[in-house]
């Protein structure tokens, strides 16, 4: 059962992230014991969201990750992950954070391909983007390491380096389904209008596809984000 409280915590949070990218945030950042010794920098036109200063892939960036939820875990939670159910996704962050990143062969290959893809992407479209941790100054759960941003926060972009998503994209034009809702989640938590999807393989030419954000989709999303997350901490 949802409080009172919860209750205008989650009408508070769908306001934020429904209405203008440079609303301000009406309440301070909360920060996780873990992060909140870290180094974090308010952004000027995304006020609503910090940056993190830590570099992916990190210990340090596992267990600041494990302390929320993430891009990648959206399709889990909206039950559109083909590989992950929600149940597994809330074993996972009941249990503890992983000493160090597991991926099978082509994650460790689109892992090994990203900073020539993000070069590639700054060439061909003139936007200077990096590497962020992303979280919300209004509700701490609420997060994103996003591949590319550029530093005046109006453009963000997610990387694949996957030869199936190559191919699906390819194909058709979209973005795969399962991959839709870790990019509604991206655009909820940076309060921007759209993202650009880059595909990028070796020798094969690059796919961009621009993405729009999708405010009833987003409402969902962080309705059954907010549950799951009291799910997590009722085992804590």
């Amino acid at each position: 059962m949802v409080t009172k409280k919860e209750k205008g915590d989650l009408n508070r949070l769908l306001q934020n992230v429904t209405t203008a990218p440079n609303t301000p945030a009406t309440q301070p950042p909360l920060l996780a014991a873990s992060v909140a010794d870290l180094a974090v920098t308010p952004t000027p036109k995304a006020s609503h969201y910090i940056i993190v200063k830590l570099e992916q892939g990190t210990r340090e960036w596992l267990e600041w990750r494990h302390k929320g939820i993430g891009a990648s875990d959206a399709p889990a939670v909206m039950g559109e992950n083909p590989w992950k159910t929600a149940a597994q996704l809330l074993c996972e962050k009941r249990g503890r954070a992983a000493r160090e990143s597991v991926q099978n062969a082509a994650m460790a290959r689109g892992t090994i391909l990203e900073p020539e893809a993000r070069r590639r992407y700054i060439s061909r479209t003139g936007k200077d983007v990096q590497p962020a941790c992303l979280q919300s100054m209004e509700h701490e759960w609420l997060r994103a390491s996003v591949d590319g941003l550029t530093n005046s926060g109006d453009v963000v972009v997610e990387i694949k380096c996957g030869e199936s998503v190559y191919r699906n994209t390819s194909q058709s034009g979209c973005v795969p389904d399962y991959y839709y809702g870790q990019l509604q989640h991206i655009l909820a938590v940076t309060g921007l209008q759209s993202l650009d999807f880059w595909c990028y393989l070796p020798r094969l030419p690059d796919l961009l596809v621009p993405v729009k954000r999708d405010n009833n989709y987003i409402e969902r999303l962080l309705n059954l984000e907010f549950q799951f997350w009291k799910d997590v901490l009722r085992s804590a």
